[in-house]
C-alpha cells in the first residue's frame, strides 16, 4: 500500500499500538505527525523511523495544543489525509464508590475530549481537499460494562458515539469515519490491568494477547478502498474475516 505524499496524524504515537501504526505508515512511505505527551519517546521514535516526521509534545486533552499540531503538518507538508485517534489510558481501574474523582475526570478528558478535539481541529484542515479518514481506537468495552472500569467503558462508548457521529454529519463531505477494536494487545495498558487484579481481562496471559503490529496494520488498510464497506462502523479484530482481509496470521 503505496502512502507517498499522504499526511498521517497519530496520537498516543510513543508506545504500545501508535508507535507500531508510526512505523507502518512510515514504511507505506507517509509523512508523519505524531503527538504524544512524552516528547523524548516520540523523538526517540522518529530517529528510528526516519523520513518525514514531524513530533508534537502535547496533551490531547489540550485543545489548543492539539489544532497548533495539526496545522503545522498541514502547513509542513501541504495535506492532512489521516487522522487515528489512538491516545487513552486505563487508569483509574477502580470500583465507583472508591474512584477518585479527579482521576476518573482526567481520563474522560483523554479518551473522549481528546477524541473530539481531534476532530475538531481535523476537519477544516481536511474539509477543503475533499475529505480524509478518521479512525478512532475503539474496544470491546465501548458496549459492556466490566467491574473496576466505569471510567474507561464510558469513554469508549462516548468514542464510539463521537465515530457515529461524525459519521452522520460529514460523510457526503468525504470524511471517512471509522472505528477500531482491536481485542487485547500486548502493550503497557495489558500489564496495568493484569496489576489491576480486577475482572475477567486481568487474569488473561500475556501470550493471550495480539502483537501491536496486528492492530497497525489494520489501521494502514483500513484507509484504503478495500475498506470502503466499513465507514461509518467499527471494525473488529476478533472477526476472522478482517484479519484475512488484512493478511495477518
Amino acid at each position: 500500500m503505496d502512502f507517498n505524499g499522504k499526511t498521517v496524524v497519530i496520537t498516543g504515537a510513543s508506545r504500545g499500538i501508535g508507535a507500531d501504526a508510526a512505523r507502518v505508515f512510515a514504511a507505506a512511505g507517509a509523512n508523519l505527525a505524531l503527538l504524544a505527551r512524552s516528547g523524548a519517546a516520540l523523538q526517540e521514535l522518529a530517529a528510528e523511523i526516519g523520513g518525514n516526521v514531524l513530533t508534537f509534545a502535547c496533551d490531547v486533552a489540550d485543545y489548543a495544543a492539539v489544532a497548533a499540531a495539526l496545522s503545522e503538518a498541514h502547513r509542513k507538508f501541504g495535506s492532512l489525509d489521516v487522522l487515528i485517534n489512538n491516545a487513552g489510558v486505563i487508569e483509574p481501574i477502580a470500583r465507583l464508590e472508591a474512584a477518585e474523582p479527579e482521576d476518573w475526570g482526567k481520563l474522560i478528558d483523554i479518551n473522549v475530549k481528546g477524541v473530539f478535539n481531534g476532530i475538531r481541529a481535523a476537519l477544516p484542515l481536511m474539509k477543503p481537499a475533499g475529505g480524509g479518514t478518521i479512525i478512532t481506537v475503539s474496544s470491546g468495552a465501548a458496549h459492556r460494562p466490566l467491574e473496576g472500569w466505569s471510567a474507561y467503558c464510558t469513554s469508549k462508548a462516548g468514542a464510539a458515539m463521537l465515530t457515529s457521529a461524525l459519521d452522520l454529519e460529514e460523510r457526503e463531505n468525504g470524511i471517512r469515519a471509522m472505528g477500531l477494536s482491536p481485542g487485547t494487545v500486548a502493550t503497557k495498558m495489558q500489564r496495568e490491568i493484569k496489576a489491576s487484579g480486577i475482572n475477567p481481562v486481568s487474569a488473561l496471559e500475556w501470550e493471550d494477547h495480539i502483537p501491536p503490529e496486528w492492530p497497525a496494520r489494520t489501521l494502514l488498510w483500513m484507509c484504503t478502498a478495500d475498506a470502503d464497506d466499513y465507514i461509518g462502523e467499527e471494525v473488529s479484530l476478533r472477526e476472522d474475516s478482517i484479519r484475512q482481509r488484512v493478511g495477518l496470521a
